[in-house]
């Protein structure tokens, strides 16, 4: 990897943004619903994308194998496997049953039925965000880690992840149509620090980052945490995203005393 690219990936983040927006910017100027599920999923490979062609250029094509066979090592361990599990599936819980205690109606979930849950986390782990990781926590992470520590790292990578999802507030029928944008930055700062201790625990297996972002997504349709209608109240949104940003600040404070 050439001394620029361990600076700053530049050309990860350049093409991975191109890609992607290229894809979204579509949908945005051509709304067409048959083409809607093929051109958002394949912006959705962006990240991936970004991470091949950035392997490609700085080490060889010989180093993109080596590149994605890491994300086989499946030997993340017993706290890679349940700290997900019960913090981005406790947090989600909190922000969803919380207003409850305040008279608010129940959300209630969205899939027809609790057996869907499985499928739906496949789904989320191989084309519903758990792909973005091989380049977000595979790729560029680790570089920004190594330059700028784990608090600034992760800071950075949380805004950029943040701005990368922007066209989706313009393209109907996606979930960020309903979600304020500061309140989805603040999510993935949260998510940034939380997915890197994920990571951390793991054994340094980067498809923890897969698990950990596919396990998040697919909670949300068990126990929504925000309401399906534009410019309404949002109370569990902002608790979600809130409460996360807390844990993965609590997270990096305890990871840091004891590094």
């Amino acid at each position: 990897m050439d001394k620029k690219e361990k600076q700053f990936p530049y050309r990860f983040f350049i093409t991975t943004f191109v890609w992607s927006w290229t894809f979204w910017i579509f949908l945005i100027l051509f709304s067409n619903r048959f083409l809607f599920f093929p051109f958002f999923i394949l912006g959705a490979f962006g990240p991936l994308i970004g991470a091949i062609t950035s392997v490609y250029c700085n080490e060889g094509k010989e180093y993109v194998k080596v590149f994605l066979k890491k994300f086989l090592d499946l030997r993340i361990g017993w706290k890679g496997f349940v700290m997900p599990i019960l913090i981005l599936g406790g947090c989600t819980f909190f922000a969803w049953i919380l207003p409850e205690l305040f008279g608010q109606s129940r959300l209630s979930m969205l899939l027809p039925s609790i057996w869907v849950f499985f499928p739906c986390l496949l789904f989320m782990f191989f084309l519903g965000g758990g792909q973005e990781e091989f380049g977000w926590r595979g790729y560029a992470l680790p570089i920004l880690e190594e330059k700028y520590g784990i608090w600034a790292a992760n800071l950075i990578l949380g805004i950029i992840w943040a701005c990368w999802h922007l066209p989706l507030w313009f393209i109907e029928g996606t979930n960020q149509v309903y979600m304020n944008f500061i309140g989805f930055v603040i999510l993935c700062i949260g998510y940034s620090y939380i997915f890197s201790w994920f990571i951390k625990i793991s054994h340094n297996k980067p498809i923890a980052g897969i698990y950990a972002h596919g396990l998040a997504n697919a909670f949300i349709p068990i126990m929504p945490v925000f309401v399906t209608q534009e410019f309404v109240p949002q109370p569990r949104y902002w608790i979600w995203v809130t409460s996360t940003l807390f844990i993965g600040i609590v997270i990096t404070l305890f990871r840091k005393k004891n590094i």
